[in-house]
């Protein structure tokens, strides 16, 4: 396989507030290597010619048509993309799995299926089973002969995890655990040969075990009646005194905890994958619905109305797809820098993944928000057919909200974002009160409006970008200054914070990669690039400002909040610009080719 390039700058997690990095040294999705593109080739093929044919049989409960499309997802090595060779995998970097599950999120309740199998279901094996559970389990996730689910959730624990009452107790000779409890949600449950479950030992010490899901003592519910991901098994999962092998202990007793969050992180991050992938597929949807409908004599393309949301669409994609792929190479590139310094390549996925949990955290946001967007925007277009079964966006409707939900809810993953940042700050991992004062000292100076001395193409706009981390910094110090260990009860301060930290991320992402096309292609080449990243950095900077003002308005009044407000404006200015012609330009690039095309 291809790997990362280590003589490039890479960022540490959560660097992107303070620091610079070089055009050059992003992934973007535009330089993928003709191997990648091959592997995202036979993903489209297989979601295009297998999965999307059969999506009404799968909506309605057909899960022996999942477990069918699984294994012939199996035998394309799909299922085992990321998997170690030693385990019958392909062992490809996160770029080229990113390139794969990007396809698989245009497959509706099968995308479901095969991220639970391929992620939560087989991870917490990869990384934390032992070498013998490895060879054990494996190889048949890989091949499709054994089928996997995760068991966390329960009626009284979601966002609170370690709140489970599940338990498990250690037989007198010291061979099996006797497992009692009640698991909720769980994806795949129907049809998993193994569950990974969560319990306390004795009622205290939060235990992953690998429990066999034909286990005597194990019971099911019926399927759930969803909103949306229909045709996904979904099922309560009930442990009824189940015997589980000593040597089925996930990790390290006590550390239960370790698994559920660090998986999370790649889970968290591959939600995102996901939703891009379904964005591009719903906007092209959008636009040939947008093309053929006519009313008045007319397309409906061809009104300004819709040119808007089309365009607009196309930018939130673009955006995140830009931030994702980032944050793949970043990823990438700690784990060849971890894996030069002599660790396992796989502990280093770990590893890297933890790095990186704040952008993981800030993509799950983003992307599952984004294409929430784009679905809605998709009903619009298609009017009162939006509202049918019988056309497509009705169901990429139904199927998107979940994702808001999975994998901790959006609410706990801003709140996270921030945390973790602040976290790396106190353990003094990252600077962050260095800049953080150095804005409070410029603050009280007189403002400079001219030029910071960057001459490039994108001059005004890195402005903005450096500003916006300014704007960030003032909020978020202050918020620490004023509440200090109490901050963390303070959730609609740090919402606030996180949505700011976000756009940020979003804005540098898309702007590093239009850059980069510039310097390779040309500005003329890359004129709707262009176009993209300025309406989108245009429109951000008005929502920092808002958010910012939500935040500092929360815990300061008098001339303190006059002087943050006033810092605020500064710091989120950005030069004028003619985003409804821009849009419009974007809409007719994308009418004029059908489809999704940047």
């Amino acid at each position: 396989m291809e790997t990362a390039n280590p003589t490039k700058t890479v960022l540490k997690g959560g660097e992107f507030l303070i620091k610079e990095v070089p055009a050059q040294s992003i992934t973007i999705k535009d330089e993928i290597t003709e191997e990648q593109k091959m592997f995202g080739q036979t993903t489209e093929d297989f979601i295009t010619n297998r999965v999307h044919p059969n999506v009404q049989k799968i909506d309605k409960g057909d899960h022996q048509l999942v477990i069918q499309l699984l294994n012939e997802s199996a035998e394309l090595g799909l299922l085992g993309a990321s998997v170690p060779e030693q385990y019958g995998g392909m062992g490809t970097d996160l770029v080229t799995d990113t390139v794969i599950n990007e396809e698989i999120g245009k497959g509706h309740s099968f995308a479901a299926a095969f991220a639970a199998h391929t992620g939560i279901g087989t991870l917490p094996i990869l990384y934390f089973g032992t070498q013998e559970q490895k060879d054990k389990y494996l190889p048949g996730l890989v091949s499709g002969e054994l089928k996997a689910a995760y068991c966390l959730t329960e009626p009284g624990s979601g966002s609170d995890a370690l709140g489970a009452r599940s338990k498990a107790v250690l037989s007198e000779d010291g061979k099996y655990y006797t497992l009692n409890g009640q698991k909720m949600w769980i994806t795949n449950g129907g049809f998993a040969d193994i569950f990974t479950v969560f319990a306390k030992i004795d009622g205290e010490k939060f235990t992953g075990f690998i429990v066999d899901a034909k286990s005597e003592g194990i019971s099911l519910g019926s399927e759930e009646d969803k909103l949306g991901i229909k045709g996904s098994s979904t099922r309560q999962v009930f442990f009824n005194n189940v015997k589980v092998p000593a040597e089925n202990v996930l990790g390290e007793i006590g550390k239960g905890h370790k698994i559920a969050f660090n998986v999370l992180n790649i889970g968290r991050y591959k939600l995102c994958v996901l939703a891009l992938g379904g964005s591009k597929k719903t906007t092209s949807v959008a636009v040939n619905y947008a093309n053929e409908r006519i009313q008045f004599g007319v397309p409906i393309s061809s009104f300004g109305a819709i040119k808007h949301k089309l365009a607009e669409m196309a930018i939130k994609a673009y955006v995140c797809e830009s931030a994702t792929y980032r944050t793949a190479g970043d990823i990438d590139q700690m784990i060849e820098a971890l894996a030069a310094k002599g660790t396992d390549r796989v502990q280093a996925k770990l590893m890297a993944a933890e790095e990186y949990s704040i952008e993981c955290a800030i993509l799950k946001v983003f992307g599952s928000e984004v294409l929430d967007y784009v679905v809605d925007e998709a009903v619009q277009v298609f009017g009162g057919t939006g509202f049918s079964e019988e056309y497509p966006v009705a169901r990429a409707y139904r199927d998107s909200r979940i994702n808001r939900i999975f994998e901790g809810t959006n609410e706990i993953n801003r709140l996270l974002s921030v945390g973790q940042l602040v976290k790396k700050a106190l353990k003094g991992e990252l600077d962050l009160m260095t800049p953080a004062l150095a804005v409070q000292k410029e603050l009280m100076s007189v403002p400079d409006f001219g030029s910071d001395g960057n001459e490039s193409y994108f001059a005004a706009e890195w402005k903005a970008i450096k500003n916006a981390k300014k704007a960030i910094l003032m909020t978020a110090g202050a918020a620490v200054q004023k509440f200090m260990q109490k901050l963390e009860k303070e959730q609609e301060v740090i919402m606030n914070i996180a949505d700011m930290l976000i756009e940020l991320y979003a804005c540098e992402s898309a702007l590093l990669r239009v850059e980069k096309l510039v310097n390779t292609k040309g500005a003329e080449a890359c004129s709707l690039q262009i176009d993209i990243v300025k309406t989108y950095l245009s429109d951000a900077m008005e929502r920092i400002n808002l958010s910012g003002k939500h935040a500092v308005t929360a815990f300061n009044d008098g001339d303190v909040l006059r002087i943050m407000l006033m810092g605020l404006k500064r710091y989120t200015k950005y030069e004028s610009f003619n985003t409804i012609a821009a849009r419009r330009r974007i809409a007719d690039k994308m009418i004029e080719e059908n489809s999704y095309c940047f």
